[in-house]
């Protein structure tokens, strides 16, 4: 199995070897970058391109690790002995399956998503070594050791909002996807956009670089975001030249809010503007 990208998604070379080697190392590939590179579409792409089940595990701050493998539903079975339910006698009936349970019980090998893993508590990681490392775990309840029918291709993906732990990392192949430049970008956007014009991706990213070197910016503008900003320009017939045109002493770009996402950012680009125009004078 070769990743060699979709027709949706560009994948930078870089990219491709690194799916490809960590399938051939049957290990859990991570993935870092900035929030709207594409790592979580990375999955997606990658189970059209093989055309296998997509198994997403979405992290949360509150998400800890057994419940990838399962649950056990103590209180309704407590509650349904008092009733004197025939549940009751089977513990299977209290047992709610996991993502990682639902991947390795599959006759199929699987694409099993982790997605921002950064997100949960530091312990997190460390609780799944031994799952992802051997591809089996135990249930206390029913005695039973469940192990993967197939080795999924395990993807993971970390904003690097904390550091993970070293004994996680050894079990990783890692790459980090950078920012694309202009030459990617402008692939990209032709990938959603086929019909749009060459004149207007081309000041728009202007506008977009630009905007990223803003100095101090909390959130810089991601790949999502310039697709995003791209399809409003279209819709309201915003053309090149206006952008080409724009006017430096100007706040922010038209429809800047589908790029700069928070009010520290927007204050920071006005407070620019206003030291332009002063400078200006």
């Amino acid at each position: 199995m070769k990743f060699e990208g979709t027709q949706s998604y560009v994948a930078t070379d870089d990219l491709k070897l690194a799916v490809n080697a960590a399938i051939t190392l049957q290990r859990p590939l991570l993935v870092k970058g900035e929030p709207g590179t594409g790592k979580t579409m990375l999955a997606e792409q990658l189970a059209d391109a093989f055309g296998a089940r997509l198994i997403t595990w979405h992290i949360k701050s509150t998400t800890k690790a057994h419940q990838g493998l399962y649950e056990y539903d103590a209180v309704s079975r407590l509650r349904d002995s008092q009733l004197d339910s025939d549940k009751v006698h089977d513990v299977r009936n209290y047992i709610k399956k996991g993502k990682l349970w639902e991947a390795f019980e599959s006759d199929e090998r699987v694409i099993l998503l982790i997605d921002e893993i950064d997100k949960a508590d530091i312990e997190f990681p460390n609780d799944l070594l031994q799952e992802l490392d051997k591809m089996e775990f135990y249930v206390y309840e029913t005695n039973e050791t469940i192990k993967a029918k197939q080795r999924p291709i395990i993807i993971i993906t970390s904003n690097n909002e904390k550091e993970l732990p070293d004994a996680f990392l050894r079990r990783c192949f890692f790459h980090y996807i950078a920012f694309p430049d202009r030459d990617t970008l402008k692939k990209i956007v032709d990938v959603h956009y086929p019909n749009i014009s060459g004149e207007l991706v081309a000041e728009a990213l202007d506008v977009f670089f630009d905007v990223r070197k803003v100095p101090g910016l909390k959130k810089k503008p991601s790949t999502s975001e310039l697709v995003d900003w791209l399809k409003l320009l279209m819709a309201d017939h915003i053309g090149e030249a206006v952008l080409r045109e724009r006017d430096p002493t100007k706040a922010i770009p038209p429809l800047a809010g589908a790029l700069v996402k928070n009010e520290q950012d927007v204050q920071l680009l006005e407070r620019l503007a206003f030291m332009t125009r002063r400078a200006s004078r």
